[in-house]
Parts: C-alpha cells; sequence; structure tokens
C-alpha cells in the first residue's frame, strides 16, 4: 500500500449485522470475553411511514486528529508516519482509561483481563506482509474495504457524517461510510 492516510470504507448497505467482522477481530486479537474491538450497531428511527434501520460495523477510525495519542498520559499511542495508522502500544499502556473517556466514538476498549486498553490496530501485522485486515477478509458481504482515505473519500456516496455517530469535525476520523439517504445525518 502506497504512504498516505489508510481509511476504513463501510458500506452500511450490505451490512446484514452477521458480526462476522467481530468475531474474526475478537479471534485474530484473542480479545477477552466481553470485549468488542470491532462493532458492529444498529441504528433505527424516523416515524411510520418514514423509517430507517442501518447497521455499522465500527473500529477505531484512526483519526487524523486523534484525542486519544493527544491525552495519553504514558504516550501508548503512536500515528504511523507512513500510513497515518492510529496504533496502541499495551506495553506502554497503565490502565487508566483517558483515552476511552474522551474517544466519541468509543474505540479503546478496557480489557479487564490485562488492565490494559485494547484497540484496533487496523491489523498492521497483516498489512505489512501485504494483507487486508481480518475484518475486512472475513465479512462475506465484502462491506468492508480498506484504502487510501483520498481515493474513499472522493467516492460517490462516502461520507464521515451519519446520523446517531459524533461529529467528525472533533478527530477527523480516517473512516468513510456509505449509506442510505435516510440514514444521512441532515
Amino acid at each position: 500500500m502506497a504512504s498516505g492516510q489508510i481509511a476504513f470504507f463501510v458500506d452500511t448497505t450490505k451490512c446484514t449485522n452477521c458480526r462476522t467482522c467481530e468475531i474474526s477481530c475478537k479471534d485474530f486479537n484473542n480479545a477477552a470475553a466481553g470485549l468488542r474491538i470491532r462493532r458492529v450497531r444498529t441504528f433505527e428511527g424516523g416515524e411510520f411511514p418514514k423509517i430507517f434501520a442501518y447497521n455499522i460495523s465500527m473500529s477505531c477510525n484512526h483519526c487524523e486528529d486523534p484525542i486519544c495519542l493527544k491525552h495519553c498520559p504514558t504516550g501508548a499511542f503512536s500515528k504511523r508516519a507512513s500510513d497515518g495508522i492510529v496504533v496502541h502500544d499495551p506495553g506502554r499502556c497503565i490502565g487508566c482509561r483517558y483515552c476511552t473517556w474522551l474517544c466519541p466514538y468509543g474505540a479503546p476498549q478496557y480489557d479487564a483481563r490485562e488492565g490494559r486498553i485494547r484497540k484496533c490496530n487496523f491489523c498492521v501485522e497483516e498489512l505489512d506482509r501485504g494483507r487486508s485486515p481480518v475484518c475486512a477478509t472475513a465479512c462475506p458481504m465484502r462491506a468492508i474495504e480498506i484504502g487510501r482515505l483520498s481515493d474513499i473519500a472522493s467516492r460517490p456516496h462516502a461520507t464521515a457524517r451519519i446520523r446517531s455517530i459524533p461529529s467528525p469535525g472533533l478527530t477527523m476520523p480516517a473512516c468513510r461510510y456509505k449509506v442510505r439517504a435516510e440514514a444521512e445525518r441532515a
């Protein structure tokens, strides 16, 4: 993958809430019971007859301006210069949970078994071997893709601003979503 901010693209119109991405992520990361590094969330709303429902597979957004990195007292977070991936070093983490309180998207998760934070590292081990993150590989509907943010952001219908998700202006997330028109934030 060429240099430049890397990003997830999630097509919510394809996601069926099967949670295969969650399970593959959990397995790959040997995550403790109850810990969900990647989560599929379902959002519903509207009033009859104009209702909407959609599923979003979310993990760390690998933000361009990551609040977790700015405020971690031990420097456990870093941003790779080559691809913009926000990586967490559990060896430096003291489990203070500041990042869990600060992240508007709920990406860092406290692992009580280890007494430290866990989060999506974009499967950097896989990427460095030329492979895709396990969530994207496992998705049977191919709803999760990766690529350079500049390429993904230029796609028709790719948006960072959607209903029920905090404003992208807070941290400039490097994720884009395709959503149905009724699910887009006004």
